[in-house]
């Protein structure tokens, strides 16, 4: 299917394989980097994590979540795909060399929210089912970031906290960085009871009717607060839990449910990494 353009001309919608995956328009304009947000649509997992479920901790068969790991890395076209223990933290986790992409890839999974990286042939994959994934590229650096970001982490700031973590270690500006907001539960269906104990008061100002908040605009905010210029942020302007005929949603499911993945990388570059 020839790819077409969706959500306010902001992200490029593709199928190919089975899977259906999406861009955004303006990472695409950098044809050094490979991002796709995979839908839930294709792979090979049984209700009720039908479709392209990445995550082995939610009770899928494991050979299933194998297979369907197996075919995003076809479409994504990097050497190596890393995946993080997600906790709900701000830890960082940083690969630098050629060694720790490979000990990223085949060793054993480590914790963190947010994952940064400067090799290519490296691609950075987040799961999500509700929660943000924030994808962040400084093209002057040629340095690449991918934040899982729930309510826990919006409130911590670990978008502002990987900005930092990109300018710290490998000299990034933030503004010379473009970011992307993945689609995610958005202020039409992020409703907060509790609010007044989960959420700090400095956010409540965020909230819309019904106890709900929005979430891209937090983030929006902290991405610019952070250095990057307004129009160098696109958000995917899609709720999750209105269209889970194309993502997991872990609001809009009845019990368990699967989470779909959002990757971002550089292309790989001939000897980049060893093998």
């Amino acid at each position: 299917m020839e790819p077409q353009t969706v959500s306010g001309n902001t992200l490029i919608k593709t199928e190919r394989g089975g899977l259906v995956f999406f861009r955004f328009t303006d990472l695409s304009g950098f044809p050094e980097l490979s991002h796709q947000i995979f839908s839930r649509k294709g792979g090979r997992s049984h209700k009720p994590y039908d479709g392209l479920n990445l995550a082995f901790s939610v009770g899928d068969k494991q050979a299933d979540v194998r297979w369907n790991r197996r075919q995003v890395a076809k479409r994504v076209g990097c050497r190596y795909t890393v995946y993080a223990n997600q906790v709900h933290g701000t830890d960082i986790l940083i690969y630098s060399s050629p060694e720790s992409a490979a000990a990223a890839a085949t060793g054993p999974l480590r914790s963190g929210d947010a994952m940064i990286t400067d090799i290519p042939g490296l691609a950075l994959a987040i799961q999500v089912a509700d929660c943000q994934a924030i994808l962040v590229y400084d093209a002057t650096r040629k340095v690449v970031a991918n934040i899982h970001s729930g309510w826990r982490g919006s409130v911590r700031n670990i978008v502002g906290k990987t900005v930092a973590a990109m300018e710290r270690r490998f000299g990034c500006r933030g503004r010379d960085m473009v970011a992307a907001i993945a689609p995610s539960l958005g202020p039409c269906c992020s409703e907060f009871i509790n609010y007044r104990s989960e959420i700090p008061e400095e956010f409540w100002k965020y909230k819309e009717s019904r106890n709900c908040f929005d979430f891209w605009k937090i983030s929006h905010d902290q991405l610019e607060t952070a250095g990057l210029r307004p129009g160098n942020i696109q958000s995917g302007g899609m709720c999750t839990r209105c269209r889970t005929d194309y993502f997991y949603s872990y609001r809009g499911a009845v019990g368990n449910t699967g989470r779909f993945g959002a990757v971002i990388g550089l292309r790989t570059i001939a000897g980049s990494l060893s093998t």
